[in-house]
């Protein structure tokens, strides 16, 4: 019996999902979980396994096309079962990567001939070419994103600028799915939530002097320990604490959600610009400083080399985002939807600071904490409480947390 293969959801307030590539063509083998193609989003780009072993049947979907969560987008035909049609789409490989080698001397089909995806219509679009006028590679002369940049590669230069540029003399790269992805998120969620800032200056110098006294012994049990790891554990404490920051408000507006459990999402700068990733820790509220680390730095490393899984993109509670590691003294962040707060860490450096009642200045360990929060649930005093748990939980470590 054939399985249908849907395009997963790979967050809450994630509605569609862009294939950016198939491992497999029509006809070929696939063992179930084996990775069945690679899916981008605003928040995860993530290989999807099969669900299902057999012989990839139908593929519906082709790279580079968008479509809603849970939509099919292929089916796995059982072992011995008679493999179908694909619907006229071309082979997965082809429509992504075409052969070269194949078609160097000469293009498939007719110009134009074939399904034009959506991202090759805006592509298009923004070159100022009309897709009939470009000799398609993919199967039954499909146009693809390449043929189109390829085309636009060709046209003649006029004095020095493109004849197909917008704006003149300043050459057009297109966005990547997952940063236009991140900037419909960035957008509904300034639409959606009343944004307000609150800036705490924290002094780090008993967590400092914590880390010296057991980086050692924390390298020993397979983790380091990181300024990161200690507001992760001062922030999942004050959830508990104050559960309102760890709850989320309904589509409309009019209700609230309660989280069972902190579940705290970190987000990661991908390498080469990338994008950002926001991979989630689940049952924050229970782990030590040193699990946190230890959990921070696997996802974190996960993320980067497009290893995470759909689950772990799924069920974030509450938001840190770390731009202090990049020396950026402090953010004013976007919440992200639909949780209702999140906290931007600063760089932690050696400031002068007046430390005891007598004035006197003497450089200390300190950084700027920003918690964003929705105005829509939460009241400037409640995220100042907050903060000040924080802060407090930093300043007063408990060793005891370690």
């Amino acid at each position: 019996m054939a399985t249908n293969v849907l395009m997963p959801q790979l967050g809450e307030s994630i509605a569609e999902g862009t294939i950016v590539r198939w491992n497999k063509r029509v006809g070929e083998r696939v063992d179930r979980d084996e990775p069945l193609f690679e899916v981008s989003t605003d928040k995860v780009d993530a290989e999807v396994p099969s669900p299902a072993g057999g012989v990839l049947a139908d593929v519906r979907v082709g790279a580079g096309e968008t479509v809603p969560v849970d939509s099919i987008v292929a089916t796995i035909a059982a072992p011995g079962e008679a493999v179908g049609e694909s619907d006229g789409l071309p082979s997965p490989a082809e429509s992504e990567v075409p052969d070269r080698a194949a078609t160097s001397g000469a293009r498939v089909g007719r110009r134009g001939q074939g399904h034009v995806s959506p991202v090759v219509r805006r592509l298009a679009r923004e070159h100022g070419v009309d897709p009939a006028d470009v000799a398609g590679t993919g199967a039954g002369g499909r146009v693809t994103k390449d043929d189109i940049l390829e085309h636009v590669a060709s046209l003649p230069v006029e004095n020095g600028k493109s004849p197909v540029s917008p704006v003149g003399d300043r050459p057009v790269e297109p966005l990547s799915v997952m940063r236009r992805e991140i900037a419909g998120h960035m957008l509904r969620s300034r639409r959606t939530a009343a944004h307000v800032h609150t800036v705490f200056d924290v002094d780090f110098s008993r967590v400092a002097a914590l880390r010296e006294a057991h980086q050692a012994s924390s390298a020993g049990r397979g983790a380091k320990l990181t300024f990161l790891s200690f507001v992760a554990k001062a922030v999942v404490d004050a959830l508990v604490e104050m559960p309102v920051l760890n709850a989320s408000l309904t589509s409309d507006g009019a209700g609230v959600i309660h989280a069972r459990a902190v579940n705290l999402g970190i987000a990661v700068a991908l390498d080469d610009d990338q994008g950002l990733i926001v991979p989630v820790i689940k049952g924050a509220g229970e782990k030590s400083v040193l699990e946190l680390s230890a959990a921070i730095a696997d996802v974190a490393a996960r993320a980067r080399s497009k290893r995470l899984v759909p689950e772990e993109v799924r069920g974030g509670t509450f938001t840190i985002t770390n731009p202090g590691a990049f020396g950026s003294i402090f953010g004013m962040p976007i919440i992200n939807q639909p949780q209702v707060a999140i906290l931007c860490v600063g760089a932690v450096e050696p400031r002068p600071a007046v430390i005891d009642d007598s004035g006197t200045v003497a450089a200390r360990l300190r950084a700027y904490l920003t918690l964003g929060f929705d105005h829509r649930l939460l009241d400037g005093a409640i995220a100042d409480r907050f903060m000040a748990r924080v802060k407090s939980g930093l300043e007063q470590f408990d060793s005891s947390l370690l």
